[in-house]
């Protein structure tokens, strides 16, 4: 029987040497997907920054490997942050993004020197306090709410005028004004974030013109910029027939940069572009592996593996789509309809519905693939079940980069009333 190989790896080998669940990432394949980017836009004047959005997947394994590769980042928290300048990426390489930060992000941001991403006037006002309180000054980009759709499922929608996220287009020059004239604050910067897991670039070009089209506004009331920060979003083909035809970073780079140049050379200015991708530098990097518990033949035939929402829920969330492998059966005929079920109590935990795979039996080995994007990070410990292991695979060497969870780590900071006891 052949067996799905990964990273040069067996994964058969790595589910019997480290258990399951497991999440492998492929470290040749992470580089890879990071320098299209590096590549993609070096092909013009502009100084471009890759931000990668920590969020998507926060591992300090990964984070050093993007490091080395130059990589900035987008962080959201303070949490993000430390992981991040643990990975050795640069303070002046972090923008310290989000929506609701307390002064205690706003505290943390400062002392650590760097730039915020600031969602709204009461945030402005609250940072330009505190940065004041210690002393220092603290560089900003204002969020902008560009007001563009992109074709993606509402919860990963960012850039509609009823977001959460940013300030209203129309509202953004006198943000920037009042920023200007705040202490202890310096106007560096405009960011928008549209979305996530976009297939249809041309929002992308809709959302730059847009924020050249600020820019121009700013530069025409006196006030200049480091950077412009045009967010994330780029989607990946989750399924088969997608991957030949997602957009590529070439491809973004095509939509934006002719745009992004125009402006710049036609106000005679100079300044950073900043691009924050997440999905698609981590996306296809990683595969979870799950072992069959039991096959069920009833209304539909249920395979019910080992890992539940409570590993990956964007298919719970999101009704995403991950493609499944029987990786112990790579090369025999797919021949039954089967629906693949979690280990969580809970009706919706399914994980891959209405699928033809070859003939499936208890203890067969599932993978599904393209988990390297909110997978582990947006996993929990529901129903008592703690977290699995992830392992970094490269050139056919396999490394622990995370170590099983314990029942000890379920209790570990809880604590029983002396009451109770």
């Amino acid at each position: 029987k052949k067996h799905l190989l990964f990273g040069g790896m067996v994964v058969v080998k790595l589910a019997e040497r480290y258990g399951t669940p497991l999440y492998v990432t492929d470290e040749n394949k992470l580089r890879n997907n990071f320098k299209r980017y590096k590549n993609a836009f070096e092909t013009t004047n502009i100084d471009t920054d890759i931000y990668y959005a920590v969020k998507a997947n926060g591992i300090l394994a990964l984070l050093k490997i993007l490091a080395s590769e130059g990589s900035g980042s987008d962080v959201f928290s303070a949490g993000e942050l430390v992981l991040t300048k643990l990975a050795g990426i640069p303070a002046e390489k972090i923008l310290f993004n989000g929506n609701s930060k307390s002064d205690d992000d706003l505290r943390t941001a400062v002392e650590s020197g760097v730039r915020v991403s600031v969602d709204s006037v009461d945030e402005l006002r609250a940072l330009s306090a505190v940065a004041n309180e210690l002393g220092k000054e603290v560089e900003i980009a204002i969020r902008v709410n560009p007001d563009v759709s992109p074709d993606v499922h509402a919860k990963i929608a960012t850039g509609l005028k009823e977001s959460k996220f940013g300030i209203p287009f129309h509202d953004v020059i006198p943000v920037c004004e009042e920023a200007e004239k705040l202490p202890n604050v310096l106007l560096a910067g405009l960011h928008c974030h549209i979305g996530s897991q976009i297939l249809d670039i041309t929002v992308f070009g809709e959302a730059t013109e847009k924020m050249m089209g600020l820019v121009e506004r700013v530069y025409e009331r006196g006030m200049k910029l480091k950077f412009v920060d045009l967010g994330g979003g780029l989607g990946i083909g989750y399924r088969q027939e997608e991957k030949a035809t997602a957009p590529t970073p070439k491809d973004l780079a095509e939509m934006i940069l002719p745009v992004f140049e125009n402006k710049v050379q036609e106000l005679g200015i100079s300044f950073k572009l900043v691009l924050e991708p997440g999905r698609s530098v981590v996306g296809t990097s990683t595969i979870l592996l799950s072992r069959v518990n039991a096959v069920k033949r009833a209304n539909k035939n249920f395979v019910a593996i080992d890992a539940g929402f409570n590993l990956l829920i964007r298919p719970v969330m999101y009704g995403a789509y991950h493609e499944v492998v029987v990786a112990n059966k790579v090369n025999e005929r797919a021949s039954e309809l089967y629906t693949v079920v979690g280990n969580v109590c809970e009706a919706g935990d399914i994980m891959a519905k209405d699928r033809i795979l070859p003939k499936v039996e208890r203890g067969d080995l599932v993978a599904i693939l393209d988990t390297g994007a909110y997978g582990f990070s947006m996993s929990s410990q529901y129903n008592g079940r703690p977290r699995c292991a992830e392992v970094l695979v490269c050139n056919g060497k396999a490394d622990l980069i995370r170590s099983r969870e314990s029942v000890e780590d379920l209790i570990r900071n809880q604590e029983i009333p002396a009451r109770l006891t």
